[in-house]
């Protein structure tokens, strides 16, 4: 008898592993490829099951920024379980993302950087009566990240960071690195910087911290384009993650969520009483500060990327999703409005903390809601 018991219980145990395991494989996914996500509509629990799915139906089409990806994943996964939706986010970078809202190919977009007015005016051949406007849906902390054998704990300010970006410090034991980390042991070990190759809201923002925390050492203009001489490239923040990851020297820039792995994240020399770690928290206090400078429906944010407030993340990003204000497709607005309505709710938020991302401001995302709510 005690010896069924014990076959028992161990079986318990291996059907609760298995389940375990399979569901650590389920939230596992590839960030190359896109994110495809179907549902049969039944009954669900936790986030989906306070999902208002409304009139949604069919598919959406969407591209942009890779910074959110994991974010939008997860998101998709709960609302295509409720609601039976179908949604293809490609992620292929912002640029990419509002060119092909532009040209009317997709749903919505996602960006890192708010519109441009040249842009804003392109939107209105395809928001039949309106213009596309900006939503800042998604925060978090663009991380520094590097791969240097013996490094755990390293210390960057704007001015090596700019000069490391710029070709201009070209190893790890330079005399500027050993300066911001005396207990380090730095490796003579040649610099392997990488950057995005294509357009991207990350570099964007990445670069406007450079010009806002060291002018005198970043002379380029910004934008999503990589201006600075030198260094090697890579698509998408998985793309530039996965070189970090398998290169002993390298270093790059990419939302926090794809620092993992063999990858560390730099703290910053923001000026502030203590270097700031790369965290949501950190990222959260600093897009707290934020402005919305956008008019109308846009709500397009200004974030101080050089401050030096105690406990502040400077490289920070807001990702925007980009969508019509008015004149959106009759086939697909339902269901854009439907996920746009979950993803900047209060559980489509909490989602973000979970997955490495920093929820928008309750200030702020309350104006998107009502934005949302309008959409026609």
């Amino acid at each position: 008898m005690k010896l069924q018991q014990r076959m028992n219980r161990r079986a318990l145990t291996l059907g609760a592993l298995a389940v375990s395991g399979a569901l650590a494989l389920t939230a596992c996914g590839s960030d190359d490829t896109g994110s495809t996500t179907g549902g049969s509509g039944g009954a669900t629990t936790g986030a989906a099951s306070s999902i208002k799915c409304d009139d949604a139906k069919g598919q959406l089409l969407a591209d942009g920024s890779s910074a959110q990806k994991n974010a939008i994943d997860a998101w998709v996964k709960e609302f295509s379980t409720a609601c039976g939706v179908q949604i293809n986010y490609k992620g292929g970078g912002s640029g990419a993302g509002v060119t092909a809202f532009t040209q009317g190919t997709v749903a919505f977009a996602g960006s890192d950087s708010a519109l441009k007015p040249e842009e804003v005016t392109a939107s209105k051949a395809v928001c039949t009566g309106g213009q596309a406007i900006d939503l800042p849906m998604v925060g978090g902390p663009i991380a520094v990240g590097y791969n240097v054998p013996g490094v755990d704990n390293l210390v960057l300010d704007a001015t090596t960071i700019a000069k490391i970006f710029d070709s201009k410090i070209t190893n790890w034991n330079d005399a500027a690195i050993k300066a911001l980390n005396p207990d380090a042991t730095l490796p003579d070990l040649k610099i392997q910087a990488f950057h995005r190759s294509d357009e991207s809201g990350t570099t964007d923002n990445f670069t406007k911290y450079l010009i806002a925390a060291t002018p005198d050492n970043w002379k380029y203009e910004g934008g999503k384009a990589w201006q600075a001489k030198g260094g090697q490239s890579a698509s998408g923040s998985s793309g530039v993650a996965a070189q970090v990851k398998q290169t002993s020297g390298a270093i790059s820039y990419m939302e926090l969520s794809y620092a993992k792995d063999g990858i560390a994240a730099a703290s910053l020399d923001t000026g502030a009483a203590a270097p700031v770690e790369a965290t949501v928290d950190n990222a959260t206090k600093a897009i707290a500060a934020a402005q919305v400078v956008g008019t109308g429906s846009d709500l397009a944010l200004k974030l101080d990327y050089a401050t030096k407030a105690e406990g502040a993340y400077p490289i920070t990003l807001v990702t925007y999703e980009i969508v019509c204000d008015k004149g959106n497709k009759a086939d697909t607005l339902p269901a854009t409005k439907a996920f746009l309505t979950y993803i900047a709710s209060e559980d489509g938020q909490k989602l973000l903390t979970e997955a490495g991302y920093a929820p928008i401001p309750a200030e702020i995302i309350a104006k998107v809601r009502t934005t949302i709510a309008g959409l026609s």
